[in-house]
């Protein structure tokens, strides 16, 4: 039995996540670790929402709430959805926790030991009817390039032109909306990344089978332009981990804390410990710790390609900058963007699904079929509603429910709703048997790849050589000649539904557990042989037919879901 640790970049706190954040880490994730507790491994899946920074604090402001209350309010609205999504989280995390508190100032010590870590002087913009320095996103103004007049102090949301907040014309606090500002010196903290250059450079050289694009991505940062650069770990925010060498006070840095992408990696860590403090483990230290037991953990990221920089580059390098045994990661998949019907997925403007909205119109299944065998691995992808109907209407509907329902209708009308006995298999069952063997070693291979799409197109074909070998056999034809023959038939069938839910639960976890419960069958251990695995259901073995696994989507749904997503979400 292997150990996997799994881990799916945690979701900002601010809002409720569109389908395209969805697809780009957790749901990938979650695929992945069922199916290696599909075949009897040792699994660990960890999330988390990320808590800290300037989009949680204007979050809540524009709620009207504390930070911390409107945190807290968000985790659980969160969890509730990805529990809703069936994503099998062993423990969702907080970046907010005392654990990560602890463990943020922990390495933030070792690194200071180790000479890795600087004081840098620098401007900011500081606000006096505010009382503090605001950063970038906490300023707006008039864009210099477009004219915009809302431009925020990083980026022109107009013309997507990178600016600086003395840039602006007229720059305001977004807080206050006071014109009251100026530039003012400050002392931050920087991680000194560029001096580990060439040891980050050879461990992502000896990752010889990650995904093209995370080596790239990654080699991108490293090599361009001035090359890796220092990154600055610390803050002027009232929200966030303080700033401490370990526990002791860091002087000069009263009143910061540190920035969220310094934090927030390392609840990945304080998340296995949250897992135990809430009762559901025990020893989180034998999943990270290479010196208790973590050294035979194969570990694996999910991300959307736009947090590679930070997981290939600043989170290695304050592990290896620590000195100490911490696990590193072993492979980092990776994802492009999924757009939304003609452009993109906007949280700011309510554009596309979000994962509340579509758990109201559909159930999970037909959500995580779509995303998961449209995922955007070697490319952008991009979600239409024709393709979305296509897809749940041809593949679960006309495959797979239409599967299940012929057979299990069939055998209640001919021979009850019992596994019939018959005659033997002949050469048409030998032959599906060892078409569906080679097409289990090849679905498997790429389960373990995490070729998300090849997955599910070998899953589908596992289904499809159901149905052609039930149309072939016609099992309704053979009852007029043949009754034993055809109870054979119908026997290879039903075996054959509890099989597909087996293999199916990584994708479709609801739908399978409606297919096992419906064939009373506890029985969900990966098949080993595939003749066996069609005997799982021996002889007068009781099932029940099932109501429809799933309705197909009209067009008139269709029609209505389109004009109801284009536009805003209040």
């Amino acid at each position: 039995m292997a150990r996997h640790l799994i881990t799916s970049a945690i979701p900002y706190i601010n809002g409720i996540k569109h389908l395209g954040n969805l697809v780009g880490s957790q749901l990938p994730a979650d695929l992945f670790a069922r199916y290696q507790r599909g075949r009897g491994h040792e699994v660990l899946f960890l999330c988390a929402t990320d808590e800290h920074g300037t989009p949680a604090e204007l979050a809540a402001a524009k709620a009207g709430q504390p930070v911390a209350e409107y945190c807290a309010q968000m985790h659980a609205v969160q969890a509730d959805i990805a529990q809703g999504f069936g994503l099998s989280f062993d423990h969702f995390g907080r970046s907010s926790s005392p654990a990560n508190h602890t463990l943020t100032q922990h390495f933030a010590g070792k690194l200071a030991e180790n000479d890795l870590i600087r004081e840098v002087s620098e401007t900011q913009m500081y606000s006096h009817a505010d009382g503090r320095f605001l950063p970038d996103r906490y300023i707006e103004g008039t864009c210099p390039n477009c004219g915009f007049d809302s431009a925020r102090g990083d980026q022109c949301d107009n013309c997507t032109k990178q600016l600086d907040p003395v840039d602006l014309i007229n720059p305001r606090s977004v807080i206050s909306g006071s014109t009251d500002l100026e530039m003012r010196e400050t002392k931050h903290l920087y991680l000194r990344q560029s001096t580990m250059k060439d040891q980050l450079e050879a461990w992502i050289d000896s990752k010889t089978d990650w995904p093209v694009l995370t080596t790239s991505i990654a080699k991108k940062w490293l090599n361009d332009g001035d090359g890796l650069q220092d990154r600055g770990i610390t803050r002027d925010l009232d929200w966030g981990i303080p700033v401490k060498r370990g526990q002791q006070d860091w002087p000069g840095m009263e009143g910061k804390v540190f920035y969220v992408w310094f934090d927030a990696p390392i609840e990945y860590i304080a998340c296995a410990q949250e897992w135990v403090d809430a009762g559901k483990g025990q020893d989180w230290q034998r999943w990270w710790r290479t010196d208790m037991g973590a050294a035979d953990v194969t570990y694996t990221q999910f991300m959307g390609k736009d947090n590679v920089p930070f997981h290939t580059l600043s989170f290695p390098a304050t592990i290896l900058g620590s000195g100490e045994p911490w696990k590193l990661v072993d492979y980092i998949k990776s994802f492009n963007y999924l757009n939304y019907d003609g452009g993109q997925f906007s949280t700011s403007r309510g554009r596309g699904v979000f994962m509340d909205q579509a758990l109201d119109i559909l159930p999970a299944d037909y959500w995580r079929w779509w995303l998961l065998s449209h995922a955007p691995e070697s490319s952008d992808a991009e979600f239409t509603w024709d393709n979305f109907q296509a897809s749940v209407n041809k593949d679960l509907a006309d495959v797979l429910g239409n599967f299940v329902s012929r057979i299990t209708k069939f055998c209640r009308a001919k021979f009850g709703e019992t596994v019939p006995e018959g005659g033997a298999w002949g050469p048409q069952e030998a032959a599906l048997i060892a078409e569906l063997g080679q097409r289990l070693r090849a679905y498997e291979g790429h389960m373990e790849a995490m070729e998300v799409r090849k997955s599910a197109q070998e899953l589908r074909a596992i289904w499809v050589a159901g149905n052609e070998y039930l149309q072939s056999a016609a099992p309704w034809s053979t009852f007029k000649e043949n009754p034993e023959q055809a109870a054979a038939q119908v026997r290879m069938g039903l075996n054959l539904v509890r099989l597909y839910a087996v293999l199916s639960a990584p994708f479709i976890p609801f739908a399978a557990q409606t297919i096992l419960t419906a064939m009373k069958c506890d029985a969900h251990s990966w098949p080993d042989d595939m003749q066996t695995a069609l005997g799982a259901l021996p002889v007068g073995h009781a099932f029940e037919v099932p109501d429809v696994l799933f309705a197909k989507i009209t067009d008139e749904q269709r029609e209505d879901w389109q004009a109801r997503f284009a536009g805003q979400r209040s």
